[in-house]
């Protein structure tokens, strides 16, 4: 970003530090927006076993082809016992190395419910602008590779759970299958911090202080808000969610999981969640941007604890 000197004028009258905000800025929420659009035109339906899902999987992988070249991007692949019988499932993992000995685990799930296949459900914010996100991201990694700790990508597959009903086994097939992959291979030692973005790309979005989460990464969340001017953004509602943290966090990592829960309506807060009115309209340039501030910013004070 070109830095004018009446930007310095606005930063000030706005008690914003020049720095942090500049950094912040790194990753435009405009463009998250156009790539969330990109990605539901080419994988509206991104069910496992459909022909949406493995076109989610190209479009994820299309978008990291220099890490294709160097060996730093990994199909996980994997077959689940699921209510309906086996499914091959695939987390996507793309790494970017660092200077110091850990990773820094920045994560969102990429398919849509297998149980919604049979209507015009898109995610739009339940898993594709999250997505979205996570490539933005893996783009300015890849322009200013991190000086810290290795930082990397994991688009979870499975999130969602095959029937209606979720449940702890029919659910976060992706992540139980990595976080137990890295216990057996010694990785899970060297993750200093796990933080899934979820539901961040609604126009009301408020993040909520999810009670799963590590206190210290909550504290840094806030000192992130602080930091980037959007703390009015965080914390107006606290609730514990069953995401794809827990499996991390039952095997003690630090985990945070950036959620706004409530999506929908004043008089049913949960409406647009897992229903075709999960839409592209619902989401906003605005909010991305606060969610791509907060993840740039989050990464860097984790660097520095």
């Amino acid at each position: 970003m070109l830095f004018r000197p009446w930007m310095l004028v606005l930063c000030v009258a706005l008690a914003v530090s020049p720095c942090s905000y500049a950094q912040a800025h790194a990753v435009s929420g405009q463009e998250i927006l156009k790539l969330t659009q990109q990605y539901v035109d080419v994988a509206p339906k991104r069910y496992i076993g459909s022909p949406g899902h493995d076109a989610a999987e190209a479009f994820i992988k299309g978008h990291f082809g220099p890490e294709v070249a160097k060996g730093n991007f990994v199909d996980d692949r994997f077959v689940a016992r699921t209510p309906i019988g086996p499914l091959t499932m695939h987390n996507l993992i793309v790494k970017f190395p660092g200077k110091r000995d850990g990773i820094i685990v920045l994560a969102s799930h990429y398919e849509t419910n297998y149980w919604l296949k049979d209507i015009h459900f898109i995610g739009a914010n339940d898993g594709a602008c999250t997505s979205a996100l996570l490539i933005a991201l893996g783009q300015y990694y890849r322009e200013h590779p991190p000086q810290g700790y290795s930082v990397w990508l994991l688009f979870t597959d499975g999130e969602e759970s095959i029937n209606k009903e979720w449940t702890d086994s029919d659910s976060l097939y992706g992540t139980r299958h990595i976080a137990a992959k890295w216990s057996a291979d010694g990785t899970i030692g060297r993750v200093k911090a796990f933080v899934l973005a979820d539901m961040i790309g609604w126009k009301d979005m408020n993040i909520n202080r999810e009670m799963n989460s590590t206190p210290w990464l909550l504290d840094l969340l806030a000192k992130a808000g602080k930091a980037t001017g959007h703390s009015s953004y965080l914390f107006k509602d606290s609730q514990a969610v069953d995401d794809d943290h827990i499996p991390f966090m039952q095997r003690g990592v630090p985990v945070l999981d950036v959620i706004d829960y409530k999506y929908g309506t004043a008089s049913d807060e949960e409406a647009y969640h897992h229903h075709e009115s999960d839409t592209m309209d619902k989401l906003s340039a605005n909010s991305l941007q606060v969610a791509a501030d907060l993840f740039v910013e989050l990464v860097k004070l984790i660097d520095q604890r």
